[in-house]
């Protein structure tokens, strides 16, 4: 299992795209965006939901939470089912983020890595894709690593997601 960590356009997405291409066996690839995206629609600007501010800032309440608890205890039950996963996920509370993952994939070997990316890089690939709230880049990208320990760090910020893939690819087979 490998773990994704990093801010809103800060390349995780890209890096695990290229994972499935690199990697020897099949891996499912499951995004936070995806179970965003899953998730009805009036739950996105609602306080028991996921709410994003106009300055780029986000916000998750109750109901939320239960859904993602329940996302990421499915996430767990099919790498503990077999499957090879990598989870892009943008660890909004840092070490406490990290901490619920920890909990869900007891047992499991995971391979936990930190995508990094400057403030301003990332802020400009936001600006480009235009389907992100502007300014939630600049916020996420050094908050979601607060107190994360992680076993590989890469940084998209000047290299491309097919290297960093293949970097972490090559972690993955020297723990083999």
């Amino acid at each position: 299992m490998i773990v994704l960590n990093g801010g809103s356009s800060s390349g995780k997405s890209g890096i695990a795209r290229c994972l499935q291409a690199v990697l020897p066996d099949p891996w499912l690839a499951f995004g936070v965006d995806s179970l965003i995206e899953a998730m009805p629609a009036s739950m996105q600007g609602s306080d028991g939901g996921i709410e994003f501010a106009p300055d780029g800032g986000v916000s998750v309440g109750p109901m939320f939470r239960k859904l993602d608890a329940a996302w990421m205890e499915g996430v767990a039950a099919t790498a503990r089912a077999g499957a090879g996963v990598i989870v892009d996920d943008v660890f909004l509370g840092g070490a406490a983020s990290q901490q619920r993952w920890q909990k869900v994939l007891a047992g499991l070997d995971v391979l936990w890595v930190g995508v990094r990316c400057e403030r301003a890089v990332a802020a400009g690939r936001e600006v480009a894709r235009g389907d992100r709230v502007q300014g939630m880049a600049a916020l996420q990208a050094e908050v979601v690593h607060q107190g994360v320990v992680y076993d590989l760090e890469v940084d998209t910020t000047h290299t491309e997601a097919l290297d960093c893939a293949q970097r972490i690819a090559t972690h993955i087979r020297s723990q083999a």
